[in-house]
């Protein structure tokens, strides 16, 4: 499982989405930044940025 962190690019968001699939959490980020924090062009920059903060998540057993 991998998971995206709004708040670690835009400081005080506590939106979050986790999958399985990278791509899927990079849909959804983008999404978000589009719906939510009005960014009307996603820049490569921002692809980068929300791509180096994706975490794997370990799961409770």
């Amino acid at each position: 499982m991998k998971e995206f962190h709004c708040g670690t690019l835009v400081p005080g968001c506590d939106w979050h989405t986790r999958h399985e699939e990278e791509a899927e959490i990079m849909r959804r980020a983008v999404e978000h930044m589009r719906i939510d924090h009005g960014e009307t062009v996603i820049r490569e920059t921002m692809i980068d940025a929300i791509r180096s903060r994706i975490e794997k998540r370990r799961d409770a057993a």
